[in-house]
């Protein structure tokens, strides 16, 4: 199939199930949980009682971002004998991404600061002080979405070299390509038309997991059998 020996595969596999788990928890169970759209004052208050939770929450993301790293090695050497070029170039989308979720962590940090660090709080009357620190928790929902443009054209190429060439099932290739699709859908929409974004979400989202799980279980599972 590749110079890419079944070990490396499952180990890139288990990374990426790893980088889906951590993401559903952070989002569901963390920001999930501690903010509430729209009322600075009740997320303001949540997160401030459960600091630890907000902190446990932004280092399993900068954790999903040091897993995404052996991922992006292993499938650039996967589909760099399809077409060397595209490979290259969906592995610098999936960097600048990485890159842009990395430098948007700081956005919760912010947030944090704001509402628990006494002397960042002072210089804010409490009502600008819960206003500002839900307009960084914002910020760090639209900068996650603009990283999503670059991960998702990334996907899309990923795909379509897999659905081409056979190096993995041709289904997990098109699984792919419709998650990148989807990915590319919600961020524009979420900068162009945030309305409809909401709208959209729950829609576009089953592509992406479905299309990102079932290419990760192969990884980790049936990398093996695929030779």
């Amino acid at each position: 199939m590749s110079a890419v020996s079944p070990r490396e595969l499952r180990i890139a596999g288990l990374c990426y199930l790893a980088i889906i788990a951590l993401g559903l928890w952070t989002e569901v169970f963390v920001r999930g949980s501690l903010v509430v759209a729209g009322d600075a004052a009740a997320t303001a208050q949540r997160i401030a009682a459960r600091p630890e939770l907000w902190r446990l929450g932004l280092a399993a993301d900068l954790l999903m971002q040091l897993l995404d790293v052996p991922v992006i090695v292993v499938l650039w050497r996967l589909l760099r004998p399809v077409n060397e070029t595209l490979a290259l170039t969906a592995t610098g989308l999936n960097l600048v991404q990485t890159a842009v979720l990395v430098a948007n962590r700081v956005q919760l940090l912010s947030a944090l600061d704001l509402l628990t660090a006494p002397a960042v709080g002072a210089a804010f009357l409490p009502g600008q002080r819960e206003a500002l620190a839900l307009l960084a928790v914002q910020l760090h929902g639209q900068g996650f979405g603009i990283g999503l443009i670059f991960f998702g054209a990334a996907c899309v190429i990923r795909g379509a070299l897999i659905a081409h060439s056979g190096v993995a099932p041709r289904l997990l290739g098109w699984g792919l390509v419709a998650a990148g699709a989807a990915y590319l859908l919600n961020s524009f929409a979420l900068l162009l038309a945030p309305a409809l974004a909401k709208l959209l979400f729950p829609v576009v989202m089953l592509p992406v997991l479905v299309g990102e799980l079932a290419f990760a279980l192969w990884l980790a599972l049936r990398a093996r059998t695929h030779h």
